[in-house]
């Protein structure tokens, strides 16, 4: 079969897309940028400011940072970065921490000043770790993405600097090209071996910190609750599946996963749902592969328009990709998979995002219960919600664009809001 127009492009965006991360990826990209900073200081330091943007506050204040001892919020991952941070480890910056490393981030908790201010202007991903002792000084700042790093600076020296044509420190492929049409296309053609890393990577993390959770003691331990309360069914299993994983992942599980649009909960909220539906049918890997090719690209495609980090729940996009993904496992197609996307976010796409923390489980739960039932009315009936209808508008690439809006451009004053409750002003 013939390849797609951008069929590398998409290849290219699985892989810079499905990497591995250990914890909640806001505290995480905190405790990389800790450790760049503290690795061009070259000294233990005396003073530590954290300037960063107010998603990045609203998603590290409740969420437990990994090996840490069960510490949470900004002050508690920049120490971590400082103490125990692998910087050349990226978002697995905190994998390698000891028990020794646990006491000296206490240990650096009181001994450093750590300061934490709120970053001036309108860019939604902002993080700046300033280190200082004695004379010298080291900062290193990531900007849009988690590890888009585009300076590390040592008094005045500039070690690193993104030219600022590129967009920041990690060109990436143009997400534009993304399409619905084409991702059906591609994943019809796609040669597994071209994904097969990542993609194999994506259902043994996914699928392992999903099976620790499930086992309870994580979070409110909504995984567990929905198994126990409502069966075996295979769509009971795949809610649970992927709530189960973010009930551990929010509470500090020191277990790696596949992230999507630079989530962890958005990477198991659209791969796990799937995998469970595929060992349901007896699927084959590669009809499970070509499977989560769908579901991850069309949450990248959504998420394209929202952006990184918004008042927009992620967990929609993630839980509308999951169900694209079962859709085409299951024989749909095109016209199969666009009304099931279109129909999921008539479903939910009021879900307000108010930062990383226990509670996403139930959310994410949320999320596929609506893109299955967004499903099954159309496979069943071929009933769907039509243009016109709210922010439903003929041809989904429109809807998709009409949620982009709404949650780039329309939620901002919500995210205002949410964050000010959160921090009580």
């Amino acid at each position: 079969m013939n390849k797609t127009p951008h069929y590398d492009s998409y290849v290219k965006i699985l892989e810079e897309e499905l990497i591995p991360a250990m914890g909640c990826t806001e505290p995480i990209a905190i405790a990389l940028a800790a450790a760049k900073a503290k690795a061009a200081l070259g000294a233990v330091p005396e003073q530590c400011r954290v300037e960063v943007s107010g998603n990045i506050i609203k998603n590290v204040k409740a969420v437990t940072v990994p090996n840490t001892g069960g510490l949470k919020g900004i002050e508690a991952a920049a120490a971590a970065g400082l103490a125990a941070g692998r910087e050349d480890l990226e978002l697995e910056v905190l994998s390698q921490v000891t028990a020794e490393d646990i006491r000296a981030m206490h240990e650096l908790l009181e001994t450093c000043q750590f300061r934490v201010v709120p970053a001036e202007g309108d860019r939604v991903f902002y993080i700046n770790v300033t280190v200082m002792a004695g004379e010298h000084s080291a900062c290193c700042e990531i900007v849009d993405f988690h590890t888009n790093i585009t300076r590390v600076q040592r008094d005045e020296t500039v070690l690193f600097r993104a030219e600022e044509t590129s967009g920041g420190g990690e060109e990436q492929t143009d997400r534009s090209v993304l399409s619905v049409k084409e991702i059906i296309e591609f994943a019809d053609c796609l040669d597994v071996k071209d994904v097969e890393a990542a993609l194999s990577r994506q259902v043994a993390y996914n699928s392992a910190i999903s099976a620790e959770g499930l086992k309870g003691g994580w979070g409110a331990e909504v995984g567990k609750t929905l198994r126990g309360l409502y069966g075996d069914d295979v769509a009971i299993r795949a809610k649970a599946a992927a709530a189960a994983g973010s009930d551990a992942r929010m509470s500090g599980c020191e277990m790696p996963v596949v992230i999507v649009s630079g989530s962890g909960n958005q990477g198991m909220t659209t791969s796990l749902p799937v995998i469970e539906y595929a060992r349901d049918m007896g699927a084959s890997e590669e009809e499970l592969y070509r499977a989560l090719a769908v579901a991850d690209l069309v949450t990248i495609h959504q998420k394209t328009g929202i952006g990184r980090l918004s008042a927009f729940c992620g967990a929609v996009s993630a839980g509308c990709g999951a169900a694209a993904g079962i859709a085409y496992l299951r024989g749909g197609r095109y016209d199969v998979v666009a009304h099931t996307i279109a129909n999921t976010l008539a479903i939910c796409s009021g879900m307000i995002c108010d930062g990383a923390k226990p509670s996403c489980a139930a959310k994410i739960a949320s999320a596929v219960d609506a893109g299955l039932m967004g499903y099954y009315m159309y496979v069943n009936g071929g009933h769907q919600f039509v243009g016109g209808e709210g922010i439903i508008q003929k041809g989904v690439e429109n809807t998709i664009g009409n949620v982009g809006r709404l949650a780039r451009l329309g939620m901002r004053g919500t995210d205002e809001e949410i964050l000010d409750i959160m921090v009580g002003r």
